[in-house]
């Protein structure tokens, strides 16, 4: 009988939590799993900036376990996987993607009932380019921490709401949380939200494989497509999103200026998503991405 696979994770409840859904496919599949906690850079500095942090705050202490043998997998949000991959490691499964949007945890019941000035915690580049965007009263307050600490901002902080990715809020059951969720088109989602990617060493992917979810893969790998052609990721928000629609996909790209000032859209619809990569980078591109990643220095 063969070692039960280790399965690497931070140790945030949310991490936690998806390594669970981990363990829970390979046991699906017929594969024996135990979960080992690794501390990130991200974890480590829970009140620095993400752009400050820089790529890979929370994916790279992972990897680096993952590269020592210390674990066999490495459970990521699909989101954290920004970059290439390290040489010696694949992405070998994802599971099916949840929910991949952006949820509004505060009262309001949508955008349009929120109050003029209102005062709103993210820091993430993207949610603050897209927010100013749609609303350019909003004062938007850096916070950074696990889900619930985010949470706990709003009164200590004395904050309208905070944004946070509803996957997340689903997985440890604080979906109540939500006021309402924005649609892709509003708040174009990070390339991955909503997917768990099992990471292994090449030549190791059989372990994790059998949790593959084709569709899923398929679509993130396109979006990772979109948005690692452009680059941008700490200091220009780029992000990309693939649905499937009637009779093929979507998939659609967005770059902005930091502070929202200006943005490029672009979309293609197909049979399948990565024969679309090609044309919504060309097209973002002709719609101002490149000037907007070059005044940015990215």
């Amino acid at each position: 009988m063969s070692a039960a696979l280790r399965l690497g994770t931070r140790g945030s409840p949310l991490a936690l939590a998806q390594a669970d859904l981990a363990a829970a496919a390979l046991c699906a599949a017929g594969v024996e799993s135990e979960v080992v906690v690794v501390s990130t850079r991200g974890d480590e500095a829970p009140a620095a900036p993400l752009a400050e942090l820089g790529p890979g705050a929370f994916a790279s202490a992972l990897e680096e376990a993952l590269l020592a043998g210390r674990v066999d997998v490495a459970v990521h949000s699909a989101k954290d996987l920004t970059g290439e991959q390290p040489a010696g490691l694949v992405l070998a499964a994802f599971l099916p993607r949840a929910d991949p949007r952006d949820a509004w945890c505060g009262a309001a019941a949508s955008l349009d009932a929120v109050p003029a000035g209102a005062r709103v915690g993210t820091s993430s580049l993207r949610r603050c380019a897209l927010l100013a965007r749609l609303r350019p009263d909003l004062e938007l307050v850096p916070v950074r921490g696990n889900v619930q600490t985010r949470l706990d901002r709003r009164a200590a902080d004395g904050l309208d709401a905070v944004v946070l990715a509803a996957c997340g809020l689903e997985r440890i059951g604080l979906d109540r949380e939500i006021g309402f969720r924005f649609a892709v088109d509003e708040l174009v989602p990070e390339a991955g939200q909503g997917a768990i990617a099992l990471q292994t060493r090449t030549g190791e992917e059989d372990g994790a494989a059998p949790a593959d979810h084709a569709e899923t893969r398929g679509a993130v790998l396109a979006e990772r497509g979109v948005t690692r052609r452009l680059g941008g990721g700490c200091r220009v928000p780029v992000a990309a999103h693939a649905h499937a629609v009637a009779g093929g996909w979507r998939l659609a790209g967005w770059v902005a200026a930091p502070d929202g000032a200006a943005e490029a859209r672009a979309e293609a619809t197909g049979p399948d998503p990565a024969s679309l990569v090609d044309a919504v980078v060309a097209r973002l591109r002709a719609a101002g991405a490149e000037r907007l990643l070059a005044e940015a220095g990215a």
